[in-house]
Order: C-alpha cells, then sequence, then structure tokens
C-alpha cells in the first residue's frame, strides 16, 4: 500500500465486500461492485480478491489502483 488509506466505520461486523464498495460510493451499485471484484480490481490485505461476499473485519484494508481503504470499528 502507497498510500494512507481513508477509513471505513462499520458499525457491524463481518461485511461483505462489494456492499462496503457500493456503500462507501467507491462503486455505483451493487452491481458494478460484483464487477469490480470478478475482474480482480480489488485487494484485500494486500492480495486480489475475487469473493463478492468475502467477509470484512475491522482492520481489513482494501485497495482499486492508488486508492485505498482501512475498515475501523
Amino acid at each position: 500500500m502507497t498510500a494512507k488509506p481513508n477509513l471505513v466505520y462499520i458499525t457491524k461486523s463481518p461485511v461483505e465486500l462489494f456492499k462496503i464498495l457500493k456503500f462507501e460510493g467507491i462503486a455505483s451499485s451493487g452491481a458494478e461492485a460484483k464487477n469490480l471484484i470478478a475482474a480482480g480490481q480489488v485487494s484485500v490485505n494486500g492480495e486480489t480478491e475475487t469473493r463478492k461476499r468475502r467477509q470484512m473485519v475491522a482492520g481489513d484494508t482494501l485497495q482499486i489502483g492508488e486508492d485505498c481503504w482501512q475498515l475501523v470499528e
């Protein structure tokens, strides 16, 4: 990760990866979020993630291109 991550505050844990992309406005819709993930454009904790429903918890980081986010409670 090269940039300082943006913080994403979650109120429940775990939460599905595609929902984070959708509700944080990273993707404009659930379908777009799922397509980004399926295309291998999303990394979670430094590894490419292709599971749309991957369970994310506080402390996880996700990255798309140069943009990164970290989940916090």
